[in-house]
């Protein structure tokens, strides 16, 4: 378990020559997201993808989970890329800097494991390569009381009937399943993840660096003559009118009244799964 007041939120490392590791680094919130560690993976990003002896970054998760959303209990403002407050800016700005991601030169690895849920996610959508574990568990559960996803990834990445279903109910998904579902490239054993992706990050990393860049800009620019940016922009307009609906108001309103665990806990009794089976603290 970390101790919030000496341990960084991220830790860096450069596990390999040309690949650069970030791993989040508040494992007793199950990695979840607030302004210090958003703040902190951000800039290190935006560091590794200037660096010349980069060539490959990987993100990953410390304890149990890769990512358990954003920490409600913790301040989230607007860290990633100040734009003004006007109604609807959380979505824009969580938006942004997910195309941020998609916009750096450098290809980035989401390594997933145990929990990626709600802005999890979505971290792991901005990437550009996702590899899992094979018994992880990820889904979107504020669809069932909060609202629509800011970055909607469901229906681009699995197609209209599985997108749907996941946004309808918010269920959870395994990695093999994440993978049949065009979610992630690769599912392997917990136990042989970490290898599995050095070893696709090394094979990434014999290619020249500039060559990297229009490589990965070639992919992007194809989802983008398809409507990919204009599609999420879209959908994160809906996420901002989820949040002035009655049902949201009211949920929203009893992290105040009931507390934040209590709320949630309520939220997915009925389902049975995720904080009613143990699955997360957060989201």
């Amino acid at each position: 378990m970390s101790d919030p007041v000496s341990d960084p939120v991220l830790l860096i490392d450069n596990p390999l020559p040309k690949v650069r590791r970030f791993t989040l680094n508040r494992p007793d919130k199950r990695n979840a997201l607030n302004d210090d560690l958003r703040g902190a993976l951000f800039e290190a990003l935006r560091e590794g993808d200037k660096a010349r002896d980069v060539s490959v970054m990987i993100i990953r998760g410390a304890g149990s989970a890769f990512c358990a959303g954003y920490d409600l209990g913790s301040p989230n403002s607007d860290v990633e890329r100040s734009i003004s407050r006007a109604d609807g800016w959380w979505s824009r700005h969580v938006v942004n800097n997910w195309f941020e991601m998609w916009d750096m030169s450098t290809p980035i690895i989401g390594q997933v494991h145990g929990y990626c849920l709600a802005g999890g996610t979505e971290l792991a959508t901005a990437c550009d390569l996702v590899y899992v574990a094979e018994d992880a568990k990820i889904g979107y559960p504020p669809v069932r009381l909060m609202s629509p996803p800011d970055m909607q990834w469901q229906t681009w990445m699995m197609g209209l009937r599985r997108g749907m279903e996941a946004l309808l109910t918010g269920d959870s998904m395994s990695g093999v399943e994440a993978v049949a579902n065009g979610f992630a490239n690769r599912a392997h054993p917990a136990s042989e993840l970490d290898g599995a992706v050095l070893a696709m990050a090394e094979r990434i990393a014999k290619i020249p660096a500039d060559l990297l860049a229009l490589n990965k800009r070639a992919a992007h620019r194809a989802m983008d003559v398809m409507g990919i940016r204009t599609g999420i922009r879209a959908t994160a307009e809906i996420q901002a009118l989820g949040f002035h609906q009655p049902s949201s108001m009211e949920y929203m309103q009893s992290f105040v009244t009931k507390g934040v665990t209590a709320a949630l806990s309520e939220r997915d009794a009925a389902f049975g799964d995720y904080r009613e089976s143990g699955d997360s603290k957060n989201s």
